[in-house]
């Protein structure tokens, strides 16, 4: 379904961790919006809905509603620190296009 860097899974970790709740997962979302149409979404979940597609990766636990599944089909999340920028990086092989802040596509 998609993949997760150890960066990416360290990051989500530590969200989960400082939240100071019992969350269970971080839920990965597509929305309408954004520069180019689409743009990602993400939040911390205190339970799972039934027709999540659950993602494992080294512990970490990643829920995805099945409308945006399909657009995740293959992605790659990564989280970078640069210069630019710290956060997470989508490399998605669906998107047909995107805008500059890398956080919008269509």
């Amino acid at each position: 379904m998609i993949q997760i860097t150890p960066a990416a899974q360290a990051a989500i970790r530590g969200a989960i961790e400082g939240s100071g709740q019992p969350v269970i997962g971080l839920r990965l979302m597509v929305q309408s919006g954004g520069c180019a149409g689409l743009k990602y979404g993400m939040s911390l979940e205190l339970k799972e809905a039934e027709d999540d597609l659950v993602v494992e990766a080294e512990g970490v636990r990643v829920l995805i509603d099945p409308q945006s599944g399909e657009y995740l089909k293959g992605a790659t999340i990564d989280f970078v620190t640069s210069i630019e920028g710290t956060g997470f990086v989508f490399d998605n092989p669906n998107a047909q296009g995107g805008c500059g802040c890398g956080k919008s596509f269509c």
